[in-house]
């Protein structure tokens, strides 16, 4: 798979609780907030139907990761996985190590029935894994994560960008939130020192030493070195600035680095202020990739807003715009910006939707060329496992706003393709890479790009998004 699937990285992040933020976009006004009547009976059977699939899919999925990814000899995780969960590959990708950590800590966390010393302790050896070799010099930069490892945790690779940083941050956190830091203080004191000398953002030494957060503050620090790369300094990133290919703002980096504020405050006052102003601006860089008055979310636009030449200006990805959609519609209801979440979801969730939609074989095409020409990325015309996750998840999210029944006809469109073509009923997990007409090209169920995240993530949200909205139907 070419490169361009590395920029995938940025997708992705659910950093509230699903169940507290669907109970809240469920207290809307009475005539909206309930299913009534006999079509409201039907609604609510309808919704316990999904629920209840979507559940034992997730079940399943976990249990297909538990079962073969864990490397009991090294530590960390497998992602390379056949179709029926065989190794095929050892090396080890940073941000998808990251990811399972996250996953498997949040689930821990919010989810009684995942709440198992299993898990917990999963989530702890790949923490110590990250914290042992994710970190290595790189050219430009005293230190950065790998983007991939050896077995044993000697890097192979380095990327130019921000994800592999990103995904620790995430897990790092989580971990924190999942075991109170005290056990893990002093593993983590040495990863905090050499990281302290890699920017005058990160907290004196001396301070994190004494200091019960320590998880906290490691991944606070990260974090203030990610805003400075992306926003004042990308040197370190060892990205060199060429007089012909100006400045871009991807959309994949202010995605994520809103991803990341969110997973850091939750719950922190003190944190929610310290990076108010990033949220702010993340969430006016996404906004800057609505072009064509309106009629076009672009993947890259210049630093100035403005729509690039060539091929690289006129790509879209509406998977990655779906995905932005819900990103921008949980921040908007939690600031209360009505006007954020119309556009949430009338502009990053129903006009991609409209036009990546294959209207032939169904399902998301991956690139479209706005102008109508050919992509030139060779996967174009693929139906990939992560765009259809975060379509459901987008929809489903926008009804438990709105209540709007065009949203839920289309959370259902995606369902019944979705369910109808990547879930492998044989052996567990779910397909990443079908041809356009629906078949399956690659087979296997993990590799440097698919591992335990966005399958899990889509299934969790979507069950809390449901409870949610049975929840409020039982209380009609």
């Amino acid at each position: 798979m070419t490169p361009r699937l590395e920029a995938r990285a940025s997708s992705e992040c659910w950093h509230k609780d699903a169940a507290s933020v669907g109970k809240r976009m469920c207290a809307c006004d009475s005539r909206e907030a309930r299913l009534r009547g006999p079509a409201g009976a039907m609604a609510a059977e309808k919704l316990a139907g999904y629920r209840d699939r979507i559940r034992r899919e997730l079940d399943q999925v976990v249990d297909f990761w538990l079962k073969h990814s864990h490397d009991k000899l090294y530590s960390g995780f497998f992602t390379c996985l056949d179709q029926d969960g065989k190794v095929y590959d050892e090396l080890k990708y940073v941000w998808l190590q990251g990811r399972q950590v996250w996953m498997y800590c949040r689930l821990y966390r919010t989810m009684e029935r995942f709440h198992r010393d299993e898990i917990l302790e999963a989530a702890k050896s790949g923490g110590e894994f990250l914290r042992r070799f994710a970190w290595t010099p790189s050219a430009g930069s005293p230190g950065k994560c790998a983007f991939c490892l050896t077995r044993e945790g000697q890097p192979v690779k380095v990327q130019r960008t921000i994800f592999s940083e990103c995904f620790y941050v995430m897990a790092m956190d989580e971990l924190a939130r999942v075991t109170g830091d005290h056990d893990m203080q002093v593993k983590f004191t040495s990863v905090i020192e050499v990281l302290s000398t890699l920017t005058v953002s990160v907290l004196p030494f001396r301070v994190l030493q004494t200091s019960e957060r320590v998880l906290q503050v490691h991944a606070e620090s990260v974090m203030d070195q990610l805003v400075r790369w992306v926003r004042v300094d990308p040197a370190g990133l060892g990205r060199p600035q060429l007089p012909g290919s100006p400045p871009v703002n991807s959309l994949a980096e202010p995605m994520m680095l809103l991803c990341l504020v969110e997973q850091l405050a939750e719950g922190r006052t003190d944190v929610t202020d310290k990076y108010r102003e990033v949220g702010s601006w993340c969430v006016q860089q996404i906004l800057q990739h609505v072009q064509r008055d309106g009629t076009a979310i672009l993947e890259s636009v210049s630093k100035e807003g403005k729509e690039l030449p060539g091929c690289q200006g006129r790509l879209q990805n509406p998977g990655h715009a779906l995905e932005a959609g819900w990103f921008l519609l949980q921040y908007a209801v939690q600031h209360g910006d009505e006007e954020l979440q119309r556009t949430a979801v009338d502009k990053f969730m129903k006009i991609p939707f409209q036009t990546g939609w294959d209207q032939e074989h169904g399902g998301i095409l991956y690139f479209l060329d706005v102008d109508g020409h050919c992509p030139t990325q060779l996967e174009w015309s693929m139906k990939l496992w992560w765009p259809h996750c975060e379509a459901l998840v987008a929809f489903l999210m926008a009804y438990s706003q709105s209540r709007e029944p065009a949203l839920l006809d289309l959370f259902s469109q995606v369902y019944d393709y979705t369910f109808s073509h990547f879930p492998d009923t044989e052996h567990g997990e779910w397909f990443g890479y079908l041809s356009r007409q629906g078949s399956v090209e690659l087979d296997f169920k993990g590799g440097p790009f698919k591992g335990f995240f966005h399958v899990p993530r889509c299934l969790y949200m979507c069950e809390r998004l449901l409870d949610g909205l049975l929840e409020a139907s039982c209380d009609a």
